[in-house]
């Protein structure tokens, strides 16, 4: 009901804007009309379809924002809000005193020109900052909420957010992260690492130009599919020169946590007491503690499944099924490991003799 009272406004409305737009024409035209009130007719019933195709466009409009706006969280609406309003509010106090300036008449203009340019920018800002900061924001309006309370005892720790780097966006391995829900937080991305991605993506080496597109390929990915807590954070800093400087200084900033692979920006944000996530050190962390390659010594406890297969434990209740072992029943030896199986039941080993054993 509602979609056609809205087309209805719209084409209601701009057909009286052709009725009446006779009156406009100089009267020179006017005069030459043999029926002027049918010409107002035909003027309204052109601007009634003008009308009606606006009016359609402007009801699809609507209804694709009302599911957005349904889609949205509360608090991100509110925080939005709250933002925009102070956004507003900074920008009407700090123009104010350009309104007292004696500017001459013939440049009156620049007065709401700048006064349309400040609210718009200030504005953004609001919303920007309310993305970022909106959850700390929501906890100084409710500072007895639940999460606030074990907050402030020290049960619960508030989640940081992650900036992530060039180099942790080209690796790919994040957005897998993301979907098993080992990343938690809002996950930053600065405006300075887009235009760098941007800049490999339109190099003339043909690698840094397949880095750059597979990195925006994948930013795209995850936006898509994570896009309450991907954004892109506005903010950059002239007076900086390099991309790892900045994100040092807007994760000290924001006090966040830095995503990257990079071991030399892992370095130098440690020494000024940011925090670092490699992904590099979380592979290195989930490695099977044994490989294909390396030695241990078992003790061979019982006959294997197979003939002259022995099977050992280690310290940690591992299985270690050991060819050619039957004959070591009740001795500890040197074996080299093959294989490894990971069961529900636990991790299993494979090996066979070392060399010298097997001699």
């Amino acid at each position: 009901m509602f979609d056609i009272f809205l087309v209805l406004i719209f084409v209601v409305a701009i057909a009286l804007v052709g009725f009446d737009v006779i009156d406009l024409l100089p009267a020179s035209v006017r005069d030459q009309a043999s029926n002027i009130d049918a010409l107002r007719w035909v003027g309204a019933g052109f601007a009634s379809l003008l009308g009606l195709s606006i009016g359609l466009l402007a009801q699809s409009t609507y209804r694709r924002f009302e599911q957005q706006f349904r889609r949205t969280p509360i608090e991100i609406i509110v925080t939005r809000a709250v933002g925009l309003v102070i956004g507003l509010l900074v920008a009407n106090l700090m123009l104010a005193p350009i309104f007292l300036l004696p500017i001459p008449s013939e440049f009156g203009f620049l007065k709401p020109t700048f006064a349309i340019l400040g609210s718009i920018t200030f504005a953004y800002l609001g919303v920007s900052l309310a993305d970022v900061h909106g959850r700390t924001f929501l906890r100084l309006i409710n500072p007895n909420s639940l999460d606030t309370l074990l907050v402030a005892e020290g049960t619960l720790r508030p989640s940081p957010t992650k900036i992530i780097d060039t180099s942790c966006i080209i690796d790919g391995r994040l957005e897998e992260l993301l979907k098993t829900g080992f990343i938690e937080g809002q996950i930053l991305i600065p405006i300075f690492v887009l235009n760098e991605l941007q800049q490999l993506a339109d190099a003339s080496n043909d690698q840094k130009r397949a880095k750059g597109r597979r990195g925006l390929d994948i930013l795209q990915s995850m936006q898509n599919r994570f896009p309450k807590r991907v954004s892109v954070n506005p903010a950059d800093y002239d007076d900086i020169s390099t991309v790892d400087a900045k994100l040092v200084h807007l994760a000290q900033e924001i006090n966040g946590v830095l995503l990257t692979n990079d071991y030399n920006l892992q370095k130098v944000a440690n020494l000024q007491k940011v925090e670092i996530l490699n992904i590099n050190d979380l592979a290195q962390a989930i490695r099977p503690i044994y490989l294909p390659g390396d030695n241990l010594d078992v003790k061979i406890l019982k006959q294997g499944k197979e003939e002259k297969q022995g099977v050992g434990y280690l310290e940690d209740g591992t299985m270690v099924v050991v060819e050619e072992g039957k004959q070591f029943m009740g001795s500890d030896v040197a074996v080299t490991v093959t294989s490894s199986l990971q069961t529900s039941a636990g991790r299993m080993i494979f090996a066979k003799l070392s060399s010298s054993l097997a001699l």
